[in-house]
């Protein structure tokens, strides 16, 4: 790992590692895990247009319950070092982050995607499966034509459009609409927080490069998710209907649904304690199935053992034969 520097933030420290990404390698901004663990780590995205940051409640909760957590920003937004200008378009971000994977976590994760970092998780899940072992999805904005009408802008006029996006006025009101109940100075402070990357100097480029770039258009690709997946929805988001929620866990081939009452778009931060129980419980629950059911396969192949029914071939390969089927139970005696 080439460990670049530190960025003090209220919250946490942010680390920036070496990506090596299209010709020029790319400074990349995440949060290191403090626990290691042998289990399948949690690694969280986020948004659209946010960071890491957004997880500055849910983060140290997942870590107090023993997980090893990642907090990783998606090329073109969060703080990574765009000094260069890569592009930043669907592709882009996708190989990005499998290069991250690869060079730093490199085993099977707990991939966690919230709004449009849903559509981010199920795009990197459907194209390196291998990489991905669960996915949690939470208020899942994934049925949108990607950025639409706003590809065809002049770029002068997606300049002035982004150059609206980071404005103070208009990041409030979307606070606004993003929580349910929360005090004004509470939302102030999450303005502030969730702006803090627009003020990089490659902002603006990175982010008029994606919205000309046609954006995300996954909805073709949730049939073909693979995974087992947690669906956590706000009963009061007003920026994806639950409606949605329910036909998403109809069209993934499997997943479980779960509601936070009294909440809005952004559960890990509005109810990061209700949010983290359930990914926690989710997670030991499917844990606790492949336990049994490793423990189940290992007592009957014992069983079959002593009865002389098992033949063993190719070193650490166990075939169970029977009259009509031939299954193969491997690495698992």
């Amino acid at each position: 790992m080439d460990l670049v520097k530190f960025i003090a933030v209220p919250w946490l420290v942010e680390l920036l590692y070496t990506v090596s990404f299209a010709e020029n390698p790319i400074m990349s901004s995440c949060v290191k895990p403090l626990v290691q663990s042998k289990e399948p780590p949690v690694v969280l995205l986020h948004g659209f247009d946010s960071s890491c940051l957004e997880w500055r409640y849910g983060y140290p909760l997942l870590e107090e319950s023993g997980f090893e957590t990642w907090a990783v920003d998606i090329l073109g937004w969060g703080f990574s070092d765009l000094e260069n200008l890569p592009p930043c378009d669907v592709v882009s971000k996708r190989n990005h982050f499998y290069q991250f994977w690869k060079s730093y976590i490199r085993r099977p994760m707990i991939l966690v995607g919230p709004s449009l970092g849903s559509a981010v998780a199920i795009d990197f899940a459907v194209n390196y499966p291998e990489a991905v072992e669960k996915l949690i999805l939470i208020d899942a904005s994934v049925y949108a034509e990607g950025t639409g009408n706003l590809a065809t802008l002049p770029r002068s006029v997606a300049y002035a459009g982004v150059y609206l996006l980071k404005s103070l006025p208009l990041r409030l009101y979307a606070n606004y609409l993003t929580f349910t109940n929360m005090p004004l100075h509470t939302i102030l402070d999450g303005t502030n927080v969730g702006r803090l990357h627009c003020l990089l100097p490659w902002w603006d480029d990175a982010t008029v490069d994606f919205m000309t770039s046609g954006g995300y258009k996954i909805a073709s690709l949730i049939r073909k998710v693979k995974q087992k997946t947690l669906i956590i929805w706000g009963e009061n988001d007003r920026i994806v209907s639950n409606k949605l929620a329910v036909q998403l866990h109809c069209e993934l081939p499997d997943a479980v649904l779960r509601q936070i009452p009294d909440c809005g778009h952004i559960p890990h931060l509005e109810r990061p304690d209700s949010a983290i129980k359930l990914i926690v419980e989710f997670i030991q629950t499917e844990k606790k199935k492949l336990s049994k059911l490793v423990s189940q396969v290992s007592v009957a192949a014992g069983s079959e053992l002593r009865r002389g029914r098992v033949c063993f071939s190719g070193g650490d390969r166990v075939s169970y034969l029977n009259r009509h089927e031939h299954v193969k139970f491997v690495n698992w005696l």
